[in-house]
């Protein structure tokens, strides 16, 4: 059992560089093209402009707009969740902001990242898109030269799949079979881009994000037979 108490619950929310396929430079475009052939699966209704929405979860061609995370603290049904927000237009500053806090929290090398499919997508992204930026990856979250058991990632999904390599399971269907309330009753993923680059609404996106945080966290407490955390505990700092 982890100590609650030293987990940081994370997610975060991604979105294509540009608002669209045309509004990328000539040598952006051409190296889109070169992976979207790896991409479409219907050559008859998608081309390299259709799917170019999808470009947000690739570290090269997207760029991340918010990092949710959530601190539990106290213990039994009076336990509550502290949720922050790293959201905005300039990548590089909130990156920059997040690094600085994950580095001071992390000072005394205890602490443990919490995320659904973390370990494929939101941890490798966050390191990706630090490097991008000339962000130093703190300590916690690079896993360069490190030994696995030396390697402070969880993974609700992985500890779902108890030793079983080829299943996926989504955070929602996962919600919904351990009897948790969904986070998706507002957009999901697939709608992100959309509501940041033609609506424009990004604290929508920081809403749908913190949701997400603390439903991992919801999860994490369930599978480890902990009381969840109340409506009312959950408490956000601007």
């Amino acid at each position: 059992m982890y100590p609650v108490a030293s987990i940081l619950f994370l997610d975060i929310e991604t979105v294509p560089q540009y608002s669209s396929y045309n509004e990328q430079p000539e040598e952006w475009k051409t190296l889109w093209g070169l992976k979207a052939q790896y991409l479409i699966r219907n050559k008859e209704e998608e081309t390299v402009e259709t799917i170019y929405p999808r470009a947000g979860i690739y570290a090269e061609f997207g760029k991340i707009v918010c990092i949710s995370c959530g601190f539990i603290q106290g213990a039994g049904t009076d336990k509550k969740i502290i949720l922050k927000s790293f959201a905005g237009d300039e990548e590089k500053k909130l990156l920059y902001e997040f690094s600085e806090m994950l580095k001071k929290w992390s000072a005394d090398g205890s602490k443990f990242l919490c995320a659904h499919n973390g370990k494929e997508f939101d941890f490798p992204y966050l390191c990706r898109r630090m490097v991008i930026n000339q962000i130093a990856i703190p300590s916690i979250l690079n896993m360069s030269g490190k030994k696995p058991w030396e390697v402070n990632h969880l993974d609700t999904m992985d500890l779902w799949k108890f030793g079983d390599f080829k299943n996926y399971t989504s955070l929602n269907l996962l919600a919904h079979s351990l009897g948790i309330q969904t986070p998706k009753d507002d957009i999901d993923g697939s709608m992100v881009w959309e509501v940041y680059w033609k609506e424009k609404n990004l604290p929508r996106i920081v809403t749908y994000c913190q949701k997400d945080v603390v439903t991992v966290a919801q999860i994490f407490l369930r599978m480890n037979g902990e009381p969840l955390i109340r409506e009312e505990n959950i408490e956000i700092k601007p």
